[in-house]
């Protein structure tokens, strides 16, 4: 992002005008300047040779090109009636493979209680996998069964960030209406391995949680980023990513930045840029292991991994427009998982 703007001296112009023009002190422009020009055009008292003026990102003359931020320089949340549907891409890349899942999901905001808002996740296309309809059995199966979760209900706390499902209970309910859509089409020990499986998750509470935990899309479009960010728009977030199965995920550190100023599409950026920060080795999670096997006071931090992220939000309603998140991990080989989501009419 940039860190200031430039103004070009037009003719008669004075400091005292140019401050004027942009709402800001003439002490504060000439101090701006003076801290990002070069040694030989700073000013002293008064415009001399100067040809252009840099000014702070953040002085402009239309003023609905400035973000707006809440107190603090928060950015706010503030998703109430909205309805939005989205095209996703997910790829995923391991060993030397690379998959790419496409589908369409609306989101529609429910209700706000208790700290939380409430939003309806529905799949509204078919799946299609590396460009094609899903075809292979297990793909279908897959596809199929997991119709038992929508329309899904989930929380997101006041920072946008995903907390948990909260119509769990309604799954069980719908399992014999899709269970039996199945067995129209399928049949066999596959098949009848396959629901034994979706019915050991559905009665039981954490592992479909953490299930849904693991839904790529959700976790990216409820990341967490309304979050109130320092004078100089920049935040540092410590944040987990599911990019391996693993009962706790691992934990990146991200400086995440935000532009003060609506680009000329009339959307908000936001971009991050991080690190794995967690003690587990690549062994721990090459084994699986929810913590570091080697106890030590010091211990050495895994940095063998990135996480990279840039949002563009609605410059009026501050909700996404389109987003892309990048995360990647050093196992045996490297695995990386990318999600880019946008709106669709």
């Amino acid at each position: 992002m940039k860190k200031f703007n430039k103004h070009i001296i037009q003719e008669n112009e004075t400091l005292q005008s140019i401050a004027r023009l942009y709402d800001i002190s003439k002490d504060d422009l000439v101090f701006f300047h003076n801290n990002h020009c070069k040694v030989e055009d700073r000013i002293l008292i008064n415009i001399t040779k100067q040809k252009e003026l840099f000014i702070p990102r953040t002085a402009v003359i239309h003023k609905n090109k400035l973000v707006k931020f809440g107190h603090g320089n928060g950015l706010v949340f503030q998703p109430e009636n909205s309805f939005l549907k989205y095209g996703v891409i997910i790829t995923i890349e391991n060993n030397g493979k690379k998959n790419e899942i496409k589908y369409n999901t609306s989101v529609r905001w429910v209700k706000y209680e208790n700290g939380f808002h409430f939003f309806e996740i529905d799949r509204i296309s078919n799946l299609f996998l590396n460009e094609e309809e899903i075809n292979e059995i297990a793909d279908l199966l897959a596809y199929k069964t997991s119709k038992v979760l929508y329309p899904m209900l989930i929380s997101v706390n006041q920072q946008g960030k995903f907390n948990t499902i909260e119509n769990a209970y309604v799954f069980e309910e719908r399992w014999n209406a899709v269970k039996e859509d199945v067995y129209k089409e399928f049949e066999g020990e596959i098949v009848d391995e396959y629901c034994r499986k979706i019915e050991a998750v559905l009665a039981e509470p954490n592992s479909l949680f953490i299930f849904i935990k693991n839904d790529y899309f959700i976790r990216t479009l409820f990341f967490g980023i309304y979050q109130k960010f320092n004078q100089n728009y920049l935040i540092e977030m410590t944040e987990t990513f599911p990019v391996i199965n693993n009962a706790v995920e691992p934990k990146y550190k991200i400086e995440v930045e935000i532009d003060p100023l609506k680009d000329d599409y009339d959307l908000i950026n936001i971009s991050g840029n991080g690190k794995l920060y967690d003690e587990r080795s690549r062994y721990d999670f090459i084994n699986g292991a929810p913590f570091s096997l080697i106890i030590e006071d010091n211990p050495l931090i895994n940095d063998d991994g990135n996480l990279r992220l840039q949002y563009y939000l609605n410059g009026e309603t501050q909700l996404p427009e389109s987003l892309y998140l990048e995360c990647d991990i050093n196992l045996e080989s490297r695995k990386k998982i990318s999600v880019v989501v946008t709106v669709i009419d």
